[in-house]
C-alpha cells in the first residue's frame, strides 16, 4: 500500500491532492484532436508531391519547417509557464492550428505550405508542456499513467489522421483539408474549461517550487547531466526510426509492394494504433515496475524486429511495423516521467524539452532521411536505420531514482 506523504513533501507540488480523472481524459481528448490535425500533413505527402512536382529532399523540409517551430519553441514556452502558469494558453495554440489548417488548405505555392506547416509547429509548442503539467497535476500520484493516457490521446489523434486523409482528402483534395478546422474549435472549447480548472488549483509560486524541487533532488549534477544527456541519445534513437516510418512508410509500401495510397494510409494506421496501445502499456507498466526497466525493454527491445523489417514480404511488414510500434512506443511515456522524477519542480521545462526534442530529432532525421532516399532508396534508408535501437545499451548507465511504487 502506497505511503501518503506529509503536506510539505516537495512531491506535492506537482500534484493535486486526488486523482481528477476527467481532465487527464479531457487533456488526452484534445491531444487526439491535437495530434490528429497534426497528423494530416504528412499524411497529404503523396498528394502534394505530385501537384507541386516535389521530391523527397522538399518533402523533408516540409515536415523539418513543421517539427523544428515545435521543437525550437517548446523548451521556451516550458520555462515561462514554470514560472507563470498560464491557464489560457492552449487555447491559443489551438488557435494558432486551427490557421495553420487553413493556409495548408488553401495553399498555392510551395512556400505557403512552409508556413502553414510553421503555424501547426507553433500550435503544438503551446500545447504540449502547459498540458503535460495539467495531467500531472491530476494525476493523483500515478504520474506514468496520467502520461500514458495523454499520450494515447496523441497517439489515436496521429492514427485518425492518416485515416480522415485517405477517406476525406485524397477523394475531395487539398482544400478538404479546411473542414477540419471545426475540430480545432472543439478543442478550443474543450481546453478552455480544463483552463478554469486549472486556474482554481491556484499553482504554487515559481520560487516556492523551486525550492521545493531543490530539496526534493539528491542526484549528484554530474549524474543528472549524465542521465539527462542518455535520454536524448535514447530519444534520437526512438525519433530517427519513428520518422523513418511515419514519414516514409506509405512510399515504401507502395514502392516496393505496389499497394494503392489509400491502402498504404490503411496500413500506416495500424502502425500508429499500435503506438497508442504501446504507449498506455508502457506508462502503466513504468509505474509498476519502474521507468529503467521500461526504457530497457522499449528500445533495445526492438532490435530483432528492425532488424527483419527490410527482408520481409508484405504480410510480415505490416506485423513487424505493428509490433516495432507497440514496443518503441513505450519508451516516451518511461523517459518523460524518468526526467520528471530527475529534476522535480520543472515540469513545463522538461515537458517542453523532451516534446520538443523528439519533435526537433525527427525533423532533423525526416530531412536528412529523404535526401538519402534520393540518392538510394527508401529500402536503403531502412536498413541503415535498423540499427538505431542498439543505443538503447545505453540504459545500463542510467542512475536508479527511488520513488514511490503503485500497486
Amino acid at each position: 500500500m502506497q505511503k501518503s506523504l506529509p503536506p510539505d513533501t516537495p512531491a506535492r507540488l506537482d500534484t493535486a491532492p486526488e486523482a481528477t480523472f476527467a481532465i487527464v481524459l479531457a487533456l488526452s481528448f484534445a491531444h487526439l484532436l491535437n495530434d490528429m490535425m497534426q497528423s494530416l500533413l504528412p499524411a497529404i505527402y503523396p498528394i502534394i508531391k505530385d501537384a507541386y512536382g516535389l521530391d523527397f529532399g522538399q518533402i523533408g523540409l516540409i515536415t523539418l519547417a513543421f517539427q523544428l517551430t515545435a521543437s525550437l519553441l517548446q523548451p521556451l514556452v516550458g520555462l515561462y509557464t514554470d514560472r507563470r502558469p498560464q491557464p489560457y494558453s492552449l487555447v491559443l495554440g489551438m488557435g494558432s492550428t486551427l490557421i495553420g489548417l487553413i493556409v495548408l488548405a488553401h495553399a498555392g505555392s510551395y512556400a505557403m505550405l512552409l508556413i502553414g506547416a510553421m503555424l501547426i509547429g507553433t500550435g503544438s509548442s503551446i500545447f504540449h508542456p502547459e498540458s503535460t503539467r495539467m495531467a500531472r497535476l491530476a494525476s493523483g500520484g500515478r504520474h506514468g499513467f496520467a502520461q500514458s493516457v495523454f499520450q494515447v490521446g496523441g497517439q489515436t489523434g496521429q492514427a485518425l489522421g492518416p485515416l480522415l486523409a485517405a477517406f476525406i482528402v485524397v477523394p475531395r483534395g487539398q482544400a478538404s483539408i479546411s473542414w477540419f478546422s471545426l475540430f480545432a474549435l472543439l478543442a478550443m472549447v474543450l481546453l478552455l474549461q480544463v483552463g478554469r480548472w486549472y486556474r482554481s488549483q491556484s499553482p504554487a509560486p515559481a520560487k516556492v517550487r523551486m525550492a521545493g524541487a531543490a530539496a526534493a533532488t539528491r542526484s549528484p549534477q554530474a549524474s543528472v547531466v549524465l542521465a539527462v544527456t542518455i535520454l536524448f541519445v535514447l530519444m534520437f534513437s526512438k525519433s530517427a526510426y519513428t520518422a523513418s516510418l511515419s514519414s516514409y512508410y506509405t512510399f515504401y509500401l507502395i514502392g516496393t509492394f505496389s499497394v494503392s495510397v489509400q491502402t498504404s494510409q490503411v496500413l500506416l494506421v495500424l502502425f500508429l494504433v499500435a503506438q497508442a496501445l504501446g504507449s498506455l502499456i508502457g506508462g502503466h507498466l513504468g509505474d509498476r515496475y519502474g521507468r529503467r526497466e521500461i526504457i530497457w525493454f522499449s528500445i533495445l527491445g526492438a532490435v530483432p524486429f528492425t532488424l527483419l523489417l527490410p527482408f520481409a514480404n508484405l504480410f510480415w511488414t505490416v506485423v513487424l511495423t505493428v509490433v516495432i510500434g507497440m514496443i518503441m512506443a513505450s519508451a516516451f511515456p518511461a523517459i518523460l516521467v524518468y526526467a520528471l522524477e530527475l529534476l522535480p519542480g520543472k515540469v513545463g521545462t522538461i515537458a517542453g524539452l523532451f516534446y520538443g526534442v523528439s519533435f526537433g530529432l525527427g525533423a532533423v532525421s525526416a530531412a536528412l532521411l529523404g535526401e538519402l532516399a534520393d540518392v538510394t532508396s527508401i529500402a536503403t534508408v531502412y536498413r541503415i536505420c535498423a540499427v538505431l535501437p542498439l543505443l538503447g545499451l545505453l540504459t545500463w548507465f542510467l542512475p536508479q531514482i527511488e520513488r514511490p511504487r503503485i500497486r
